[in-house]
């Protein structure tokens, strides 16, 4: 059994979950990355999944496959993750690279993580204000390069009133319990740095596309380059929004079950 962690407007086959703060979900005041992986681990015996299961990570909820590797590593059978969100202030990467990746995020994004980061109590306000640049992400005005990416995009604008229903079931405790808390783990003060982890036991595979827009991938690249034990799987002509390239979730699926049969 598989259990899938993303984005609260990304579906996908498996079990998703709402996240602490999302739908009805209790919210976490204090949530982290180790709290992550607890809920996740508290998730399966509550599902009865057995002593292990599969995870699979879309995009934000790559965090969460991150943090199940560092703290849970003996209840995975074998993890995936789909342009999973990086911290670009992860100190295993070069500076050069990462600041090079930084700079060319719009000017709101680069505030918006930088508030996160150095203040993630005015995260709140940041967001709220109109007069300064905020983040475009949020917003969903950040330039997608990939054709696939900004059809989806521009689909679901038209379709602005299931989209908007969606988004107001899973933010209905607030954006700042829902989104602006992902904010603040994902882009915050990491309590380990990914690229320091050591090789768990159980498969891991990762896919990204070469035209995603959101993150960057020379610093996928990278991460997997320092991660030999990751098999990486890099999607050419692909943006970020996976759950749009036709069977991909099939072979995610099957390639973690074949993986760990033959583990």
């Amino acid at each position: 059994m598989a259990i899938r962690t993303g984005c609260s407007c990304c579906h996908m086959t498996a079990h998703g979950y709402d996240r602490a703060g999302y739908g009805e979900s209790d919210p976490n005041p204090s949530r982290s990355l180790r709290s992550e992986a607890s809920d996740i681990a508290e998730l399966a015996d509550a599902l009865e999944l057995g002593p292990r299961f599969y995870l699979i990570g879309f995009s934000l909820g790559g965090h969460a496959v991150w943090a199940s590797i560092k703290y849970i590593p003996d209840r995975i059978a074998g993890a995936a993750m789909m342009a999973p969100v990086i911290n670009y202030r992860w100190l295993g990467f070069p500076r050069h690279l990462s600041e090079e990746a930084y700079r060319k995020q719009q000017l709101g994004d680069q505030w918006a993580l930088r508030v996160a980061y150095y203040a993630p109590w005015l995260l709140h306000w940041w967001m709220k204000q109109s007069w300064l640049p905020s983040s475009t992400v949020i917003k969903g005005t950040t330039h997608l390069p990939n054709r696939l990416d900004a059809q989806l995009r521009e689909y679901v604008m038209k379709k602005s009133g299931m989209f908007e229903e969606r988004r107001k079931l899973a933010t209905q405790q607030g954006m700042h319990e829902s989104f602006y808390r992902d904010m603040m783990v994902m882009f915050g003060k990491w309590e380990f740095d990914p690229m320091d982890l050591s090789q768990p036991p159980f498969p891991v595979h990762l896919w990204h596309g070469d035209e995603d827009g959101l993150v960057p991938v020379t610093l996928q690249r990278y991460i997997c380059s320092r991660l030999s034990w990751i098999d990486y799987h890099e999607l050419k002509e692909t943006g970020h929004y996976m759950g749009g390239v036709q069977s991909l979730v099939d072979v995610v699926l099957k390639t973690l079950l074949v993986a760990s049969v033959s583990a």
